[in-house]
């Protein structure tokens, strides 16, 4: 299991887009290339078990935003879940 911070949002950043650059580095595509910095940091929040409005307070963004990433996370990876794209993020990071 991958430790990652729990509570420090801004760390969280850095580690998802360490953990994006570390699966790029490993042997195989990363599912994750396609997705952009911003819904990178709101997939971390996701696969912490973050709700909406968490993220969005984090983010410091409107949950309508937090839904259009999200809409864009399950998409580009080819994911049909938030808990299939949480899982996908562990798998990866």
């Amino acid at each position: 299991m991958t430790n990652f911070p729990r509570t420090c949002p801004a760390s969280l950043s850095s580690w998802a887009l360490a953990a994006s650059a570390r699966a790029k580095a490993s042997t195989g595509p990363d599912p994750l290339i396609a997705l952009g910095e911003r819904e990178l940091q709101v997939l971390a929040r996701l696969a912490l078990g973050h709700r909406n409005r968490a993220i969005a307070q984090e983010l410091h963004i409107s949950e309508s935003t937090v839904k259009f990433h999200l809409a864009k996370i399950l998409t580009k990876p080819g994911v049909e879940s938030r808990g299939e794209a949480a899982a996908l993020f562990h798998t990866v990071a």
